[in-house]
């Protein structure tokens, strides 16, 4: 990708929920900000659409040409989606497709997190501690991107009067979440190695 002189690199993103909308450009920003300083950045205010409309015919088509309306060629797109039931290795391929045929004009990735965007959290169990509620031993699940019900999960170790709300939790553990410990989840690996690709960083090895 090339950008000009005094190009302020824009990434717009399409998410499914409310607490995305104020959590992913928390979590862009942080990874942007550790894979490159080279080029100003701006996280555009998500799109949001729920994701059972994003996967209707025409619906993923609108997202994306709503978010190259808020860019330029010089940007990138990102859509972050849950994976849920399915298996995001045969569901990203076919969204992304029909993402750049609609805009092949634009740099654009596709990631669903597995199974939940909060499955990223349970990775990161450990750097939690203390946060939002969560008790000072915390400690992850085997494998986190298995348990389908990682919001339950964060429920289950909140205090009896508490359980875990997206807008109300999603963006502070996102940002007090340990990146390395949350690569340890392939699909947020994945998330990492796009936006790496989409700002040109270079390889992550001297991190």
């Amino acid at each position: 990708m090339r950008y000009t002189e005094y190009h302020v690199l824009r990434i717009a993103s399409i998410v499914e929920g409310h607490g995305d909308v104020k959590a992913v450009p928390v979590l862009l920003r942080r990874i942007a900000n550790t894979l490159t300083s080279d080029w100003p950045i701006e996280v555009l205010r998500p799109i949001r659409v729920p994701r059972t409309r994003l996967l209707r015919p025409g619906e993923m088509e609108g997202a994306i040409e709503l978010a190259a309306r808020q860019t330029t060629a010089e940007d990138c797109i990102l859509v972050l989606i849950d994976a849920d039931r399915d298996c995001p290795k045969e569901l990203a391929p076919a969204l992304l497709d029909r993402a750049r045929q609609q805009r092949p004009d634009r740099e654009i990735r596709v990631v669903l997190a597995k199974s939940e965007y909060e499955s990223w959290f349970l990775a990161a169990a450990v750097s939690l501690r203390r946060r939002r509620g969560l008790p000072a031993d915390l400690e992850p699940p085997p494998d986190p991107e298995k348990i389908r019900d990682a919001k339950g999960w964060l429920s289950r170790h909140l205090p009896r009067d508490q359980s875990y709300r997206e807008t109300l939790h999603q963006a502070p553990l996102t940002q007090h979440m340990d990146l390395d410990r949350a690569l340890t989840a392939p699909s947020f690996d994945k998330l990492w190695r796009d936006l790496e690709s989409l700002l040109g960083a270079g390889s992550r090895t001297d991190r």
